[in-house]
């Protein structure tokens, strides 16, 4: 039988941050229509284009989180400016940033926003900015030649943390020295580095497995746990939490040691820690597997065979440097993934695979309150209005004036007590305050 050829992390990096900025939107144009024997084409200013948006997509072309050690901050395209004859600006290119499957995203605050595990799954990390209008759309019978047009938003931007849980259908699990990257390097052609020392697997190693019928499942070598991993010691939780998305587990006990710990007390150490970190990854499906039979007495193996049965756990006695008990081993790993596979779907069936789909935050209402020296207004409506609008033009001003007085602006600002000349903060801007101008 060939064994497929199994992927070794030469750098395995498992969380990342990353900075994130979306396109701003084109400014809109101030054009009039000038053509021959038309004197009176009026504004044909056209609108800006939008910013290109930042996205996370999932991809199995990519295994770990290495590429943005040194590359963590992305900007998409703006959007580009308005020209005359209704031209309007181009959108801003989206910029997609691939990810591994199994990579969860979460905001500066903790809180998860997606978790990309199917290839195509994205989620919009920052939107681009909407693209200024010209002033062809602000005519109207009342306003016939408007002279000013409005600057594009800007894109939004944020700080967002990665998460790479591994995607493998078997993780193996045990203490060190167990034996687990021997077994992973006799089921597939994967080489992990083999030790006699504590921790010899630093990182988790994926390899591919091949069975007699030519079906195919992962497996991945996760460092050895020691007692009190879930409480952190040791490589601790960081690696648990590869574990949480094997569909199996493959437990691995050192036949051949004799303790402290026995194979038992090895089994018994491996069950706390794994019910001590949670999230379900005590009742995983799992397999024990005792290795080096090569080495140990006949009685300890049926020993330890007897009290699996008597958990209700199937056990498989191997030896993965001879590769006594390897063949069977594989068999009964694809069949049970199969199993597994068949009622993840089932499961699965009509989720939606679109991790998140954008929606634009509320627009809030405005805020006055009082700081030193004066007044800030705050609010998205209001702060975008301002940004929008060009203040060195007369034109755009007295309208951005008009706007913050139908909104109530004026009003709520002299019920708190501002006078004549109090400066008033909105957005970037600071502006003195003379109502009714």
């Amino acid at each position: 039988m060939q064994r497929t050829c199994g992927t070794v992390m030469l750098m395995f990096v498992d969380e990342a941050s990353i900075f994130v900025r979306a396109g701003s939107g084109g400014r809109g144009a101030v054009s009039f229509h000038r053509e021959k024997y038309r004197p009176l084409g009026g504004p044909d200013g056209g609108d800006g284009g939008r910013g290109g948006s930042v996205w996370l997509v999932a991809t199995g072309e990519e295994s770990t989180l290495a590429s943005f050690r040194h590359n963590r901050h992305f900007r998409a395209g703006n959007g580009g400016a308005g020209e005359g004859n209704n031209r309007r600006g181009a959108d801003g290119e989206d910029l997609f940033i691939p990810v591994p499957l199994g990579t969860q995203v979460r905001k500066e605050d903790g809180s998860l926003l997606a978790d990309l595990s199917l290839e195509g799954q994205k989620v919009l990390l920052a939107a681009g900015g909407k693209g200024g209008r010209g002033n062809a759309s602000f005519a109207n019978p009342r306003r016939r030649t408007p002279r000013f047009a409005e600057k594009g938003d800007r894109g939004e931007e944020g700080w967002f943390k990665l998460e790479l849980k591994v995607l493998a259908d078997v993780g193996i699990i045990g203490l060190p020295n167990a034996g687990k990257s021997t077994l992973l390097s006799r089921c597939s052609m994967a080489r992990p580095r083999v030790a006699d020392y504590p921790f010899t697997t630093l990182e988790p190693v994926l390899g591919v497995v091949e069975d007699a019928d030519g079906d195919r499942f992962v497996m991945a070598d996760l460092p050895g746990l020691i007692e009190g991993a879930h409480e952190g010691r040791g490589l601790g939780q960081r690696f648990l939490r590869h574990a949480e998305r094997n569909l199996l587990l493959l437990q691995v006990l050192d036949l051949a040691d004799t303790g402290p710990p026995t194979p038992m007390e090895a089994f018994r150490i491996l069950q706390r820690e794994l019910d001590g970190y949670g999230h379900g990854m005590g009742e995983k499906p799992r397999i024990v597997v005792g290795n080096k039979t090569d080495l140990a007495k006949a009685a300890v193996v049926e020993g330890i065979r007897e009290e699996m049965e008597k958990l209700g756990l199937e056990f498989h006695a191997v030896s993965a440097l001879t590769g006594e008990g390897i063949e069977d081993l594989i068999e009964c790993l694809a069949r049970r993934v199969r199993e597994l596979r068949k009622e993840g779907v089932a499961g699965e069936a009509g989720e939606e695979r679109v991790v998140h789909l954008f929606q634009p935050r509320l627009r809030e209402s405005f805020k006055v309150l009082r700081e030193d020296g004066g007044f800030r207004v705050s609010g998205e409506g209001v702060e975008k209005l301002v940004a929008r609008t060009d203040l060195r033009n007369p034109e755009a001003l007295a309208r951005l004036q008009s706007k913050l007085r139908k909104l109530g602006v004026e009003e709520e600002l002299e019920r708190q007590g501002a006078r004549d000349g109090d400066q008033v903060i909105i957005g970037e801007e600071v502006f003195e305050f003379y109502p009714g101008q």
